[in-house]
């Protein structure tokens, strides 16, 4: 009996690390960090669902507010990659967007679990910009690794420093 509860246990805690563990895969075409990562951390594909990839980049000319067109080959590279190794549990779930609009990342329900202690303030300190910039705050957030205890908030953020070890 004492065995099966710390082998759970132990399952669940690697479960948890993984979470925070989100590698790109390494067949992503040369296209993927070279266009996307000129703009933005080339995020995990994991992050979204495959329905919201193919939306996304299906609206290049209107990417968030900006115009990211590709040729059609890099893009078609780029939106099978992404469907490929999309994501397809709880950490996609979102609220419905309406059409016309861009699935977003920041509006699923792991992002909003995960980033729920964050200050309002945060998002709007000129050295993060917007929620989207992983970068900002996740230290390790370019080679795929989010985990808490590399966590470094910019500035003054809710009044004192928030460098955690």
């Amino acid at each position: 009996m004492k065995r099966t509860i710390l082998c759970l246990g132990l399952a669940a805690a690697s479960a948890s690390a993984l979470a925070d563990r989100l590698p790109i895969p390494a067949d992503a075409p040369p296209a993927f960090k070279a266009e996307c990562g000129s703009c933005h951390l080339p995020f995990p594909p994991a992050l979204l669902a495959a329905d919201d990839w193919r939306r996304v980049m299906g609206g290049l000319d209107k990417h968030y507010g900006d115009n990211a067109s590709l040729d059609e080959k890099s893009r078609r590279q780029i939106e099978e990659f992404l469907a490929r190794h999309a994501g397809s549990d709880r950490r996609v779930t979102r609220p419905d967007i309406k059409p016309g609009e861009l699935p977003r990342l920041t509006l699923t329900h792991w992002f909003r679990k995960k980033h729920d202690e964050v200050p309002a303030a945060a998002w709007k300190d000129k050295a993060v910009g917007s929620a989207a910039n992983c970068a900002a705050c996740h230290t390790k957030a370019e080679q795929g690794s989010f985990r808490e205890r590399e966590i470094r908030m910019p500035g003054n953020i809710g009044g004192r420093r928030h460098d955690r070890d």
